[in-house]
């Protein structure tokens, strides 16, 4: 998978200028888990393509259909993407979309290709540890939505991160 690499270690340095980070116009060595980090047309792509089953992370109910939290999965879903609500908030709630709701990412059963976020950036970090318990294979920011300390961890654990993008939009650009 282009842009991907899981390590199992502490970062290596690399110098490839390729794909060297540009700082202040001097060609910076990437690190390993630096390549995790999916900025790329070609890697939004293929995660877009790969990844089927998507944890929605602080989805809504079909009372907020007009959230992007809500229309976005709804979309995936009719893509025939396996969807898996998530929502933080909505305790009463038991199913969106038809599916069953999980409180929380571990308590998913089975694999989570890539967990989905509509959470602000200053409410992501208390998810990192039920993320990093999960083990998705990518964890998807919605547009609006970064964290540069957060994106570090999870890309340090070894998993693909992609940030201030919509996956909607991201999926109608390869159709």
């Amino acid at each position: 998978m282009a842009g991907r690499l899981r390590s199992s270690g502490a970062a290596r340095s690399v110098f490839d200028p390729s794909t060297a980070a540009r700082t202040r116009g001097i060609l910076t060595p990437v690190t390993d888990w630096q390549r995790n980090l999916v900025t790329d047309a070609a890697g939004i792509g293929q995660i877009v393509r790969e990844c089927r089953r998507i944890a929605v992370l602080g989805i809504k109910p079909e009372s907020r259909a007009g959230a992007p939290a809500f229309y976005v999965p709804e979309y995936m879903l009719r893509r025939a993407y396996d969807v898996v609500p998530v929502p933080v908030y909505y305790p009463d709630v038991v199913e969106i979309l038809g599916r069953q709701v999980y409180r929380s990412l571990r308590d998913v059963p089975g694999p989570i290709d890539m967990v989905n976020v509509f959470r602000r950036p200053p409410d992501i970090p208390p998810h990192v540890p039920d993320i990093l318990a999960a083990k998705p294979r990518v964890v998807w920011l919605q547009l609006g939505i970064s964290h540069r300390e957060v994106a570090e961890t999870l890309a340090r654990a070894g998993i693909q991160v992609v940030q201030d993008r919509c996956l909607m939009v991201e999926h109608r650009r390869l159709t």
